[in-house]
């Protein structure tokens, strides 16, 4: 009984700080304009959709320095598209429309990055986000590939990246509706068939075999930072077992961490999974944008609080995973249970 009442409290705590905190940022919120809830983040993505005329037109070029222009383009254009298009679209934060946010969702998700939308959203959302860190729901676990040595996952495997996702969604097709799976597919092949015919008919090129090697390379140019991001901001992080979870605030400060400010990634990717990873977490339908704008709010509040606000350098995570890939990336992980926290 003593253990029971001393749970209830620390649970009960626990759920004050949240409260309190959910406040402080909807104070944010609430004082926020349009331009600063979606707009900023909606301009970004519109604006890397009228850059792509430009970067078809530079592969043209017989010029090896414009070539390469264009390649940069494009490349960091698609992850725009796919990395922060389809995480911002997935969590419903680009607009409150409903209508609106499914179309979005399908398009970022379907024909931008060539995945199932419906997949998607249930792993990152309701797997990943609700059960963050918890081994064998959301603890990261299906970015691991044991079988590979810690050289060919860092540095290697993310070229495969391209052609492995449209292949995971053809295998996720098999246990989804009809309907939804002739959409899914309908709608994935109109995203590549519309690249590769781009590429020969606009950028010029003369083989189908060198216009699939370009898209690969477009779609893989960011492809490495988009695994070790995936990887660093919570393996190798406290780990809980799913009956023995803690409660949400503590489950995000403990088991997520934030990386700093990178200029090329914070525009590709986004905010919420570079520099303000803790606050999204916290508060998942924020934009990348308002991320930013309520990081000092969170941090400033977990501070106070003297609970955990997780911070490390690309650098220092990168060097941690070569030096440890074998314990983080290879043997189960080890189950933290956390005590005294009220």
């Amino acid at each position: 009984m003593e253990l029971a009442r001393g749970a209830s409290k620390g649970d009960d705590g626990a759920e004050a700080l949240l409260g309190e905190l959910e406040g402080l940022v909807q104070d944010v919120v609430r004082a926020s304009s349009w331009w600063e809830l979606h707009g900023v983040d909606c301009a970004i993505l519109a604006l890397s959709l009228l850059a792509l005329p430009a970067g078809f037109l530079c592969l043209s070029s017989e010029n090896v320095l414009v070539f390469a222009i264009g390649i940069t383009i494009l490349g960091v254009c698609h992850s725009t598209l796919t990395v922060k298009g389809s995480h911002l679209a997935t969590h419903g934060a680009l607009t409150k429309s409903k209508r609106w946010s499914k179309i979005w969702l399908l398009f970022f998700v379907e024909v931008c990055t060539a995945f199932t939308a419906e997949f998607g959203k249930f792993s990152h959302v309701n797997m990943h986000h609700g059960y963050t860190n918890v081994v064998g729901l959301g603890d990261s676990s299906t970015w691991k590939l044991p079988g590979l040595n810690r050289y060919v996952y860092m540095f290697l495997a993310p070229f495969l990246i391209p052609i492995i996702t449209p292949l995971v969604a053809l295998e996720r097709l098999r246990k989804v509706e009809l309907r939804i799976a002739l959409r899914t597919l309908g709608l994935i092949s109109l995203g590549l068939y519309s690249q590769y015919w781009l590429l020969l008919n606009v950028s010029g090129f003369r083989s189908p075999s060198s216009a699939l090697a370009c898209m690969l390379l477009i779609r893989a140019l960011l492809a490495h930072p988009f695994l070790h991001v995936n990887i660093f901001q919570h393996i190798g992080l406290p780990m809980f077992s799913r009956d023995k979870k803690p409660q949400r605030i503590h489950m995000m400060t403990l088991g997520v961490l934030n990386l700093p400010r990178l200029p090329v990634l914070d525009w590709a990717f986004g905010h919420s999974l570079i520099s303000c990873h803790v606050e999204h977490h916290l508060f998942p339908k924020l934009s990348d944008n308002m991320c930013l704008k309520v990081k000092p709010v969170v941090s400033r509040f977990l501070h106070e609080k003297q609970l955990p606000y997780q911070e490390d350098s690309y650098l220092a995570r990168f060097r941690l995973f070569l030096n440890r890939y074998e314990e983080l990336m290879v043997q189960a992980p080890l189950i933290t249970e956390v005590v005294g926290l009220q």
